[in-house]
């Protein structure tokens, strides 16, 4: 030991102490690839970040490894998420109608919402079916996280669209001052969906780029139905 020590040029409590630490990062990787084992058995599609946050509410893995070093623990225990591709594209933002500000973004028009009936997301996705594939309206109230209209629809066409939204406002009553939120789609950008908007006192808000996280909540809510 006390040869191998000096070839390797470093002293006998080095040694045993580089072998103690390989023994230690061992053991906590092994640890932390059972904690995500366990969360994955009741979420299976938990992302890393989440699995972070939880860890670090976790007292024994709190400190236990950052986010970079997780991610490259899970990918070389094969335990990424494999990303799902989207076969189906629900909006088509290259059109000539109006785009209007993003009004829930952080700037000083910002709306804060801290009750119901506030702002609205809405929000198109498709759902298998058994021969092809159907559409659906959503409208979500943005505090409470109700869904308050919706509509399954064959087709992307706007009036479709524009049922889900008449449904929402019927159950909701008066919505004048309402925010509207919504990506770029053309559907939201329509004469007929602007129209809506204007005749019941309706304030637009919508994305102002292809970021998805712009409108989170929905994009959430169509993930937990598809998934």
């Amino acid at each position: 030991m006390t040869q191998s020590c000096v070839f390797l040029n470093i002293s006998r409590q080095a040694y045993y102490k580089q072998c103690r630490c390989a023994l230690e990062k061992e053991q906590r990787n092994e640890e932390i690839i059972r904690f995500i084992r366990t969360k994955r058995m009741q979420h299976p599609r938990m992302g890393g970040r989440k699995l972070l946050y939880f860890m670090k509410q976790n007292k024994a893995l709190s400190n236990a490894i950052g986010r970079d070093k997780l991610f490259q623990l899970m990918r070389e225990a094969r335990l990424l998420v494999p990303c799902r591709r989207a076969y189906h594209k629900t909006t088509q933002s290259n059109h000539r109608f109006w785009c209007h500000p993003n009004l829930i973004k952080a700037s000083k028009d910002q709306v804060v919402v801290n009750k119901p009936k506030q702002v609205w997301v809405a929000d198109i996705t498709y759902l298998p079916v058994r021969e092809g594939q159907a559409y659906l309206s959503l409208i979500t109230d943005m505090f409470s996280r109700k869904i308050v209209g919706h509509y399954v629809h064959s087709s992307l066409k706007t009036c479709d669209v524009v049922i889900a939204l008449k449904k929402a406002i019927k159950c909701a009553g008066d919505v004048r001052g309402l925010v509207h939120h919504s990506d770029r789609g053309i559907q939201y950008c329509s004469a007929m969906y602007q129209a809506i908007h204007n005749k019941y006192g309706i304030r637009c808000s919508m994305t102002d780029g292809y970021d998805c996280y712009q409108n989170a909540l929905a994009e959430r809510v169509n993930g937990i139905l598809k998934y």
